[in-house]
């Protein structure tokens, strides 16, 4: 059984190749929530729609989030009403969050919600949020502290950000079954997805980072940093405002209480001797998922490296 830390767009691409040369039923996604907002009165969960959307076949691969082939003509109308529609939710990606909310506002969980949609979209592994609870993540910036969402999407994460909050984090538990999968697991896998805001919420979750420092699994990450940027989003100007070195070093140093492996890109392959004097394994491949092919093979290579017998 396979475990793995998701958030982000990169989490979903890479759950493309790893479901692709793995039997998804031996999977178990365990979903960041702390993106997750309320716009024109309804839950979204852009990280859990990523992956349902990416798996299910029906991304916009192109932009990156939203459906493919959406159109928005409800957020056109409604800005008739004088609403703010800087967050663009499109006509599709509209109704599953509508389906969402009304699930909950009916009393089912998040969890219960989550699965729901998923048997809809016909996705074949199990998604669970890290949590039930409300959980956002803020950023405190030079203008003061605001939602993620508004730091961004709206400010397009100009600026700085010079603290990442978790509000609500100490009253939330894990979803039932996230502790259990990670405990049960032979593997876990954390996904290149930025370690502040889209792995960062996960491990804030009390009992989710200690279940990973004392789980027999072995455990791997894959660096989002290459060649000291990140690929895609802010994760290297947020590491060096949190003043840390955007590097693949520092993805292990901050793993490295739990983590076994490191898997790299090649570009940082003279960063291995480093990174493992944090008492870590590393692997240096190609990590740059720009194919469905590559996809697949980084997904391999990783599978490989939480072997226990690798």
């Amino acid at each position: 059984m396979i475990a793995v830390l998701a958030g982000g767009i990169g989490a979903a691409r890479f759950l493309q190749g790893l479901l692709s040369v793995h039997p998804p039923s031996d999977i178990t996604i365990i979903s960041n929530v702390g993106d997750d907002a309320e716009f024109f009165g309804l839950h979204v969960s852009p990280d859990i729609d990523a992956v349902l959307y990416y798996l299910a076949g029906l991304a916009d691969e192109e932009q990156g989030f939203g459906l493919k082939d959406d159109s928005f003509r409800v957020l056109d109308a409604i800005a008739r009403f004088g609403y703010d529609t800087w967050f663009r939710l499109g006509d599709a990606d509209m109704a599953t969050c509508l389906a969402r909310t009304d699930l909950l506002q009916r009393g089912k969980s998040l969890s219960e919600a989550t699965a729901e949609l998923a048997d809809a979209l016909v996705v074949p592994a199990t998604i669970i949020p890290a949590t039930n609870d409300r959980l956002r993540t803020k950023i405190r910036t030079e203008d003061g502290i605001v939602d993620f969402q508004e730091y961004f999407v709206k400010r397009r994460t100009e600026g700085h950000a010079w603290e990442v909050l978790f509000d609500g984090v100490d009253d939330a538990r894990p979803a039932p079954g996230v502790i259990e999968a990670i405990a049960g697991a032979d593997s876990v896998i954390l996904t290149p997805s930025n370690p502040l805001v889209s792995i960062g919420p996960i491990l804030a979750v009390p009992g989710i980072r200690e279940t990973l420092a004392t789980t027999d699994a072995k455990i791997g990450a894959i660096s989002p940093i290459v060649g000291g940027k990140a690929l895609k989003g802010p994760a290297d100007r947020m590491l060096r405002d949190q003043s840390l070195p955007a590097s693949a070093t520092t993805i292990g140093d901050l793993y490295k209480d739990f983590l076994d492996v490191l898997i790299i890109d090649n570009a940082d392959a003279e960063l291995e001797t480093e990174i493992e004097a944090l008492g870590l394994e590393v692997v240096v491949t190609d990590t740059i998922m720009s194919s469905m092919d590559k996809k697949a093979a980084l997904a391999r290579t990783t599978l490989d490296a939480v072997s226990k017998n690798s």
